[in-house]
């Protein structure tokens, strides 16, 4: 049995009910193929199973009291994965669905895509079973403050520096650091994605979404392909749909679709921007509001976005939003190009169907670095006490984008993989953090 088939079935016998992590880490570990049998050191360092088990694993009961007088209970994560080149980073998840399998996947995939952006930035992720929506305000900041209460021992500006995600935006970041900054008495950089009166970094709440379509952009280069003039598949409403719809947009693409939880609309004419961002960053509405006044709109209940006619796809809501049939769809209705602005949206089987099919493929990892990325930034100002531009963060963050898709593009190649960024994005990522694994010993 080989080294890689040796480790998966341990982490499998370790970690029975977390499908979500054992999908991420067999496929990567089996994208590492190329390197791992051209090379023998990482197998005599035991890389693979030092990488694949977390440093630190942390779950806690949040208690809160609601509106109506009575005690709620919810469960908190943190896990600190791998700190081999800087201290802990990634993002925090408030929604029904967390459980440890799913903050395992997105703390492990967390290491590779810090990796990728060539900033001294490790791997982490936290969230809780909370969900924020239909909650007051008042029960957000008693939740938050639990939380806080509880994870601020764990954290810090050089230890483990959270940030947003899928549930956590600027309201839920502000409670968190306050209460922080509260119990510690330490006004420093130990969360990003705060907001601009209190060390935030401009550029931050359009970072993934523009940065998804500045990779999306060097891959279609260097394909000889644009986006200028093609029509765009967009699934999600929240900052990474609506940032690269608007980035799309401003390189000429027509965007014709986005969804949300409980459907989906396509307008023909092109997403109204504006209209999109009044429903869902000021009213916190649903997508089928935008169809009052988008005549030639039309609203779906449920998905089926991937259904849409398109050149190019940017899935950005959740993780396995693409299946084998949605992908095939796809393809069929001569999309060639995907680009992954959630946390890996498509399974294994649909992944399989878009490099058969060479279809260019932008993988998460890579492709939705650029919200990280910023966040590694939003460190810097802190610490430098600081305040850069919106363009001199954009600008730094387009050449990073960039940066990672030269890198993951060079890695495939060498490894006799060409056109498979799959490959190249976990390789790359890969290297970095298991050279310096093997360069601090056993630890």
């Amino acid at each position: 049995m080989s080294y890689v088939d040796n480790v998966l079935e341990t982490v499998k016998a370790k970690n029975p009910a977390q499908p979500e992590f054992i999908e991420a880490t067999t496929t990567v570990l089996n994208s590492l193929r190329p390197l791992l049998d051209s090379d023998d050191k990482y197998e005599k360092n035991a890389i693979l199973e030092r990488i694949t088990e977390p440093e630190r694993q942390i779950m806690f009961r949040v208690p809160w009291v609601d509106d109506n007088g009575k005690i709620q209970v919810n469960r908190g994560f943190r896990v600190q994965f791998n700190s081999a080149i800087g201290p802990y980073k990634g993002g925090l998840r408030f929604h029904p669905s967390v459980n440890l399998s799913i903050i395992k996947f997105l703390g492990f995939e967390q290491i590779l895509k810090n990796s990728l952006t060539t900033l001294p930035i490790g791997g982490g992720k936290g969230g809780s079973d909370f969900d924020p929506k239909g909650k007051s305000d008042r029960e957000v900041m008693a939740f938050c403050q639990s939380f806080m209460t509880e994870l601020y021992r764990h954290i810090g500006k050089d230890t483990d520096v959270p940030a947003g995600d899928i549930g956590v935006g600027g309201r839920e970041i502000g409670f968190l650091y306050g209460q922080y900054k509260r119990i510690t008495g330490l006004y420093e950089g130990v969360l990003t994605g705060k907001g601009l009166t209190y060390g935030g970094s401009l550029a931050r709440t359009e970072a993934t979404g523009y940065g998804l379509v500045y990779l999306t952009n060097a891959m279609l280069k260097e394909a000889g392909k644009s986006m200028n003039g093609k029509t765009v598949v967009i699934s999600g409403s929240g900052n990474v749909a609506l940032y690269a719809c608007q980035k799309a947009q401003q390189n000429g693409a027509k965007v014709v679709t986005m969804s949300d939880s409980t459907g989906w609309i396509y307008d023909p004419n092109g997403i109204d921007l504006d209209a999109m961002r009044e429903i869902k960053e000021v009213k916190r509405g649903r997508c089928k509001e935008y169809i009052a006044n988008h005549p030639k709109a039309e609203y779906h209940d449920g998905k089926g976005v991937w259904s849409v006619k398109c050149d190019i796809a940017l899935p950005c809501a959740t993780q396995n939003e693409i299946n084998e049939d949605d992908a095939k769809m796809l393809v069929k209705n001569g999309c060639f190009a995907v680009g992954e602005g959630a946390n890996m949206p498509s399974t294994p089987e649909a992944i399989k169907v878009f490099l058969d099919s060479h279809i260019l493929f932008a993988p998460a990892k890579a492709a939705n670095a650029g919200g990280v990325a910023t966040s590694a930034l939003e460190m810097s100002q802190n610490s430098e006490r600081l305040s850069w531009t919106f363009e001199e963060v954009d600008s730094k963050l387009k050449n990073i984008m960039e940066g990672i898709y030269e890198n993951i593009s060079s890695a495939a190649k060498k490894y006799g993989c060409e056109g498979n960024l799959v490959v190249g994005a976990n390789i790359a990522g890969f290297v970095k953090v298991a050279d310096a694994m093997i360069a601090q010993g056993v630890c």
